[in-house]
């Protein structure tokens, strides 16, 4: 920030400040959104999505309806009708990597053969580097600790040095989210490095250039570690996350964006920066940060692991008496996953077995009894036998710690893998889509005869 505009803020917060009190002009009576039956938050009284769109990219389902009457079900999630567990356990048994074999699943909806990965998996490799000297100009220059709004400057960057940045074709759009599905990971990490490298006196900088033969994954640890060095879980848990985080149906607030933005018209760099937005917000792609703050809350002002005790504090956290008061245990429950969210089954298989690997089992544990205890906590709290149980934020967060990512970058991975499920959408959109999306709002405002300035009080 430079010194003229500190002074202005000096300046002015008073009376900014006394400007935001006027926010009662905009406070809506509860009661007339009841009277209007407006379906806040696209949901109505159950919670249940408002219908808005059609989507063959992926389904999430956590009810079956027989004869009228719906009956919860262990969560599914399928990505162009293949589930994702089916998707997991294959590339697992075949010892192999599989982000990369999804994305191309999510934009082509079908599955590659041998010849069609190969291909397609060096075509990325190839389009993982940078322009020339995009390092040095764009991230460099100004470096934020904040990498979220890092990634949306430079992909705003990266309008400008495509040759045909505005041309909404199909074959250009696929070209341009191909090119950022595999940028995405070296924008995140590159600008991590240079943030580290200003704000820490004697850190080194270090910007190692992708491998074409590792995989996404691979080349995220490869760019990451000062020496490169990883072993095969640390790689393939990592490629498990970014599958697991590909896609999450079409009415995910980022996705949702992305198909809003979509129908506008606009470029495929200011429909990705404005899903980004959406992903930064901590109801959204921060959540799995949240939770590692709270348990590193709850390792702080534990005694002992015992479940009597973890149950104790657990209910200190709802009672908003521990952490951060907010009587919430993060990453505990979904907004449409009921039973169970398969994405948190498969991830929590996996971090049991690369909490093995790094001697943390007894954290672990932690976590397991975390989830257990307050299942059983939020349900006693409200009177209700409806099943609360872990989110894929809950793990995703002990798996990033464990492989020694950053804070800072847990929502950027995130991004990294969802751009894939973005894109996706975005083509769907534009392929199907020939209308801009335009709900609407009703203004309970009354009308008012306007008074002269000489007249007002």
């Amino acid at each position: 920030m430079d010194f003229n505009s500190a002074n202005l803020i000096v300046k002015y917060s008073h009376k900014i400040s006394e400007l935001a009190k006027i926010e009662q002009a905009d406070r809506i009576s509860p009661e007339l959104y009841e009277r209007f039956d407006v379906k806040r938050g696209l949901r109505d009284k159950n919670g249940r999505g408002v219908l808005c769109g059609l989507t063959e990219i992926s389904e999430v389902t956590s009810w079956h309806t027989v004869d009228g009457v719906k009956t919860p079900i262990p969560g599914i999630l399928c990505y162009r009708g293949y589930n994702i567990k089916d998707l997991v356990a294959n590339c697992v048994r075949e010892n192999r990597f599989g982000f990369e074999e999804t994305v191309y699943l999510l934009l082509f909806g079908s599955l590659p053969n041998t010849k069609e990965l190969k291909s397609f998996s060096e075509m990325l490799a190839e389009f993982m580097v940078l322009p020339r000297n995009f390092v040095r100009d764009v991230i460099m220059k100004n470096p934020s600790s904040d990498i979220m709004n890092m990634l949306a400057r430079c992909v705003l960057n990266l309008y400008s040095y495509d040759p045909d940045p505005d041309n909404i074709m199909i074959s250009n759009v696929l070209r341009q989210s191909l090119q950022l599905i595999a940028q995405f990971p070296m924008l995140a990490a590159y600008s991590f490095r240079a943030y580290k490298y200003y704000d820490v006196s004697d850190a080194s900088l270090i910007i190692h250039k992708p491998l074409a033969e590792y995989s996404m994954a691979q080349n995220l640890l490869h760019i990451l570690r000062k020496d490169n060095s990883f072993t095969d879980l640390e790689a393939k848990v990592l490629d498990i996350c970014l599958t697991l985080h590909a896609d999450h149906g079409g009415g995910n607030n980022s996705t949702f964006t992305t198909h809003v933005v979509t129908s506008s018209g606009t470029d495929t760099y200011s429909s990705t920066v404005a899903s980004l937005g959406s992903l930064k917000g901590p109801k959204h792609g921060g959540a799995n940060i949240k939770v590692k703050q709270m348990f590193d809350n709850i390792k702080e002002n534990l005694r002992d692991c015992r479940e009597e005790t973890v149950r104790d504090y657990v209910n200190k956290i709802l009672s908003k008496k521990a952490f951060d008061r907010s009587g919430l245990v993060y990453g505990m429950g979904h907004a449409v996953y009921t039973i169970s969210d398969p994405r948190a089954e498969v991830l929590k298989l996996y971090a049991g077995k690369l909490a093995a690997e790094k001697g943390r089992e007894d954290e672990f544990e932690l976590y397991n009894t975390v989830a257990k205890v307050a299942s059983e906590l939020i349900q006693e709290q409200r009177n209700t036998d409806k099943p609360v149980n872990p989110n894929v934020d809950f793990y995703s967060g002990f798996v990033y710690s464990m492989l020694n990512i950053p804070d800072a970058l847990y929502t950027p991975l995130f991004a990294a893998a969802r751009i894939a499920g973005w894109s996706a959408h975005r083509i769907e959109e534009l392929v199907n889509g020939n209308k801009i999306i335009r709900p609407a709002y009703h203004c309970v405002q009354e009308r008012r005869d306007y008074v002269p300035l000489q007249d007002r009080k």
